[in-house]
């Protein structure tokens, strides 16, 4: 069974800390504590291969001397340490040099209204049930074909708790639970070898999918990839599978991040109000989502997350900025500290049958690998997995092949948005069609 998280306690701690912190004389300080308990199991051959309980727990404090900023952590929860952590933060803060941009967001812009998300179910799961469902989920999977071959069935449920609070007099707290329940499998015939998996994720215990239907389409994803074929080296229409395509939209999320805009290390920079996307692109925020997997009534700066459009009619709305990264481009803070809340990407209306169709010839990825990424200069190569279609149709699936370009380009050329929108992720978007992109294979 997990253990509970003590709220009221996380509270005080958060509480006192920046009582000691103005005691001590500090101008200003702010408080970030997290907490996570979980459990997490996986069998593997009917066998328990891994069985663990999780509590974390870590405390940041930064307080500021005028511009002058330090910050120190900890895990240990003692009234000793928290002192000496607060501390530790005051003497690295007169050793830095001055900051004209560091301190709190401004008191306005605190979430003052208290807001229920729905993010909260904990799970009174015992370790017995979790391993029955575990081995129920890997057997599902061996159950459909003799060629399978088991990587494990894994179980996770954890809760956190998030608190942070500042010397304005704010003081936010909210629960979360995830859970989730995966299954791994390898299909084998003759020489050749194929992995893939499927898993299902949701904040409540009950809108997981069941064990045998994550089992029974992790081995259906293997099967389909055996007798996979290389490719020449071509230019081709690439299809980005529903399960992937949020990678794209975070290397644009990366790209219009406070951090490196005002590093200079984005290929994105000075986009804002320029056309990015075609027009049909609209990519829009929505943290206050009831259930959401990005859901959050603030930032880690304290300041209130909102509805917001990012790209509209293919042009850049709205950076994701901090409030330090907004001081630094002298832009208005849009309560993105942390990152972004629940992306949502608007679809084209094609389901991914009618992609398909359009795709008429060209590659279909549903696994990359590698990282490849350049965000300075928008350079875009990884290894790639997938399946070929000719006349609007899958013909074959297709390994050991590289795609390129430049995800400006990348962006340019985003034809497609499919309605088969993957739900598993705080960025929400359909299967991406992209006009052109290198494929390098044999």
């Amino acid at each position: 069974m997990i253990e509970f998280i003590n709220e009221s306690q996380y509270q005080q701690i958060v509480h006192d800390m920046l009582t000691m912190a103005r005691k001590m004389g500090a101008s200003a300080a702010e408080v970030g504590l997290s907490s996570a308990v979980g459990l997490n199991v996986t069998v593997r051959l009917n066998e328990i291969e891994t069985l663990e309980f999780n509590r974390d727990k870590s405390i940041a404090v930064t307080v500021y001397k005028g511009d002058r900023k330090g910050t120190a952590s900890t895990t240990d929860i003692s009234p000793a340490s928290l002192q000496a952590t607060v501390l530790a933060a005051l003497n690295l803060a007169k050793l830095m040099e001055p900051d004209p941009f560091a301190g709190l967001a401004l008191m306005s812009d605190m979430a003052t209204e208290k807001l229920d998300l729905d993010l909260y179910y904990p799970w009174d799961l015992t370790v017995d049930n979790a391993v029955r469902i575990a081995k129920a989920c890997e057997q599902s999977a061996l159950d459909i074909d003799q060629r399978m071959k088991s990587d494990g069935a894994t179980l996770n449920s954890a809760q956190g708790y998030h608190v942070y609070g500042n010397t304005h007099g704010f003081l936010g707290y909210y629960p979360t639970s995830k859970h989730s329940l995966s299954c791994v499998m390898i299909a084998q015939e003759a020489n050749a070898m194929e992995r893939d998996y499927e898993y299902t994720l949701s904040r409540k215990p009950d809108l997981l999918e069941s064990p045998e239907k994550i089992g029974r389409a992790a081995s259906h994803r293997a099967l389909n990839r055996l007798a996979a074929r290389k490719l020449p080296t071509q230019k081709t229409p690439v299809l980005f599978h529903a399960d992937i395509a949020a990678g794209i939209i975070s290397h644009f999320l990366a790209a219009i991040s406070g951090g490196r805009l005002f590093r200079k290390s984005s290929f994105l920079l000075d986009s804002l109000g320029k056309s990015v996307f075609p027009p049909h692109m609209h990519i829009y925020e929505r943290p206050h989502i009831l259930g959401g997997l990005g859901s959050a009534p603030f930032d880690s700066d304290g300041v209130k997350t909102q509805d917001k459009d990012i790209v509209d009619k293919g042009v850049v709305k709205s950076y994701l900025l901090s409030a330090y990264s907004a001081r630094k481009l002298n832009l208005q803070n849009t309560g993105n500290a942390g990152g972004a809340h629940n992306i949502l990407v608007k679809s084209t209306g094609e389901d991914y049958a009618a992609l398909i169709k359009k795709l008429d010839r060209g590659l279909v990825v549903t696994e990359l690998m590698g990282p490849g990424i350049n965000l300075v200069t928008g350079d875009y190569s990884r290894g790639a997995a997938g399946f070929w279609v000719e006349n609007g149709k899958v013909q074959y699936p297709v390994h050991e092949i590289t795609i390129a370009g430049n995800l400006a380009q990348m962006f340019k050329q985003l034809i497609a948005v499919g309605n088969d929108v993957e739900k598993r992720s705080s960025i929400q978007t359909g299967s991406l069609l992209i006009e052109e992109m290198t494929l390098a294979g044999s």
